[in-house]
């Protein structure tokens, strides 16, 4: 499949990905799929193969025939990859669209721009675009093991990489510093990118790096983590299933160091 981004179309029906809180409606059977339908005023996606592709929220009517609110996080690997990733788009803008219809410097209305993404004042022509929150994600080696830490915030009961947004001013680097310093106590060295992913869940950006353990010893952030080790990759914990850059960079050390 080829998604092609776009704004405008004369389209006025498509693939319809129907938002309703952090769940996409699909129908199930035989394997989840995106309804069709009339698109009335939502958001032009892109094209996916040549078909139309419109993102909505489900209001007080109900979800399109034969479908039903699915969580999105459980469609990670019954949708397509690109299915998946224009979903994360759908939850994205839809939410923006919502938090812009009225303007954040005169609280006049805004409308939608015809020809880029953009709500715009009708009273002041303050312009809202879609913004992203920048986040940083780690994983720090020493000596053969890795670092992993569990959330002190969620119930969420696996080990992860650190990761935190870039404050105003902050270098991506100099963000990934300060986090593991302040999460874990530790400093670390030779920085390096690993790779980014959206992350739809936070409005995020979530940009990989490595490093290398420098000095120090762990000392918890109790407002953040739980529990803290360095870990061997033949003796990991439990980790987050395959849908986050925070696997790929587990599972990068495993395979850098032989193991499977």
């Amino acid at each position: 499949m080829a998604f092609t981004p776009g704004v405008t179309t004369t389209a006025t029906r498509g693939r319809l990905f129907v938002i309703a809180g952090q769940a996409l409606c699909v129908v199930r059977e035989p394997r989840p799929t995106l309804p069709v339908g009339d698109v009335g005023d939502a958001l032009h996606l892109g094209d996916l193969d040549g078909e139309p592709c419109f993102a909505c929220l489900l209001g007080d009517e109900p979800p399109p025939a034969g479908s039903e609110p699915v969580p999105l996080r459980q469609l990670h690997g019954a949708l397509t990859d690109d299915e998946f990733a224009i979903a994360g788009r759908a939850l994205g803008l839809t939410a923006w669209d919502r938090d812009h219809r009225h303007c954040g410097r005169c609280g006049a209305a805004t409308a939608r721009s015809a020809t880029e993404r953009v709500r715009t004042c009708v009273a002041c022509g303050h312009a809202s675009y879609p913004r992203l929150s920048p986040a940083v994600i780690m994983l720090v080696e020493r000596d053969g093991r890795c670092l992993l830490a569990r959330n002190a915030r969620t119930r969420m009961p696996f080990y992860s990489t650190l990761a935190g947004f870039v404050e105003v001013g902050e270098t991506l680097e100099e963000c990934v510093a300060r986090e593991v310093r302040e999460e874990a106590g530790i400093e670390i060295a030779d920085v390096r990118y690993f790779g980014s992913q959206p992350w739809p869940f936070s409005g995020s950006l979530m940009i990989g790096f490595t490093a290398r353990w420098a000095s120090g010893e762990i000392v918890e952030d109790p407002t953040e983590i739980a529990d803290a080790g360095w870990f061997a990759p033949d003796a990991l914990p439990v980790v987050p299933p395959k849908l986050s850059i925070a696997r790929e960079l587990i599972d990068d050390f495993v395979r850098r160091h032989g193991h499977r």
